[in-house]
């Protein structure tokens, strides 16, 4: 069988949100192996220096996989993604390649699908509007994907950038029925939102505790080593039930809980449980409508795997 590659139309095209987010709830029900990822700094000779990462998972599923991704912050400055790289996937029993893919859209559409899923058991059933932090890759996907579990109708998009911030509200707009606008102000736009979403690689808190509303539901996804945070501990100290994608990324890359816990605002008991508690509730997880909830991804191969097979079985 001649090898398949998935470019970055094709794995859109194959995992529609509804679709990935419940495939990633019956993964983590089910279970599989996803080894600690491999972190390696690569230097670029300009004094910013690249990560590679390397990711494999496998689960009773006939197939398993592996990801390698680059992370290189200063290609913003350069018009080109910040994330790159390759997922190959295998056949389990006899380890022949079978199909591989554009490792930044199957990261970007995974990563949505696992904070959706997250949300869905988290946000308040009735939260309405989303304050989306960064603008990257990741900026729209997230929208859509929490828009799929939740009645979004009001959507503000922050970045360091406002003509970024107005490219991401742009490509929205046309994509869904909420008003998007640009968030010039954000501790106004955080006041006002429903669910906080933050992609960004920023390594000084950006959400303050201080500006949380009873109720909103914090979704952190960019930081994933011990020296980026996107919130301070405040926010940690406020947030009445923490969820994490899996409690041993979280002791060991998430640096917004690494920063909280190393300033004794939370103890490592105030993590609820991970994205396999989540998806073996049957409920909101949630004690009512007034918790401040928090959900941190690092990322887990599982979910890269997860959406693999489904561009793999669309087409099988």
């Amino acid at each position: 069988m001649t090898m398949r590659h998935f470019d970055a139309a094709a794995i859109e095209a194959a995992t529609p949100y509804p679709v990935l987010i419940e495939a990633i709830g019956e993964a983590f029900r089910e279970g599989g192996t996803s080894p600690n990822r491999h972190h390696h700094e690569i230097p670029t000779g300009t004094g910013d220096d690249g990560t590679l990462l390397i990711m494999p998972s496998w689960s009773d599923g006939g197939q398993f996989g592996v990801k390698l991704a680059t992370v290189y912050p200063m290609n913003s400055a350069k018009d080109l993604p910040t994330v790159n790289g390759l997922y190959v996937l295998f056949d389990s029993e006899t380890g022949v390649p079978q199909a591989t893919f554009d490792a930044a859209m199957l990261t970007a559409r995974r990563t949505a699908a696992a904070s959706a899923f997250a949300a869905s058991k988290l946000a308040r059933p009735d939260a309405a509007s989303m304050l989306m932090i960064g603008t990257g890759r990741l900026s729209h996907n997230l929208i859509e994907a929490h828009s799929t579990v939740r009645p979004i109708r009001n959507i503000r998009v922050w970045g360091r950038s406002q003509s970024k911030a107005a490219a991401v509200v742009e490509k929205v707009r046309g994509s869904c029925n909420a008003v998007v606008a640009v968030a010039t102000d954000l501790e106004a736009a955080c006041r006002e939102a429903d669910i906080i979403s933050a992609a960004t690689l920023a390594r000084e808190p950006l959400i303050r505790g201080s500006w949380l509303e009873p109720g909103v539901h914090i979704d952190l996804v960019g930081s994933f080593t011990p020296d980026m945070r996107e919130t301070d501990t405040d926010v940690f100290r406020r947030a009445n039930v923490v969820y994490v994608d899996t409690l041993e990324g979280a002791q060991t890359e998430a640096g917004d809980i690494l920063a909280a816990v190393d300033d004794g605002a939370i103890g490592w008991d105030a993590l609820v449980g991970s994205l396999d508690d989540l998806a073996r509730t049957d409920d909101l997880a949630r004690p009512g409508a007034h918790e401040i909830t928090v959900f941190k991804s690092v990322g887990v191969g599982l979910e890269d795997l997860t959406a693999a097979r489904l561009c793999f079985k669309a087409v099988s």
